[in-house]
């Protein structure tokens, strides 16, 4: 579960703007603040089932932004190679500092 919590709050970061203000709404306060369906429910004035299938539709479409688009993928790839840079730098201390500057500004970019 907090695997799926975990990816589907990454691509609610990268998609969140292919979505409609309601859907938004619902994913922001399920996902990122841990409201319950009821609690959506309450403050919307609508059913829990129509809260639970809001959600449900949109992360089916985030999933499928994210597979036509693969931004979380390159996400995550970038990462990696970051990683590998790091861990590199850290075998050899005595590389160029400036190979260290450069991985810095690489990882803001993220």
């Amino acid at each position: 579960m907090l695997e799926k919590t975990t990816r589907m709050n990454y691509l609610f970061d990268f998609y969140q703007a292919l979505l409609t203000p309601k859907q938004r709404s619902y994913m922001s306060l399920y996902y990122l603040d841990d409201y319950s369906l009821g609690e959506i429910a309450e403050e919307f004035d609508v059913s829990r089932q129509a809260v639970y299938d809001n959600i449900k539709r949109t992360e089916q479409m985030l999933e499928q932004y994210e597979e036509k688009l693969l931004l979380f993928q390159r996400f995550q790839e970038r990462q990696s190679i970051v990683q590998q840079l790091k861990d590199e730098l850290a075998a050899d201390l005595n590389k160029n500092s400036k190979l260290s500057s450069l991985l810095d500004s690489l990882e803001k970019l993220d």
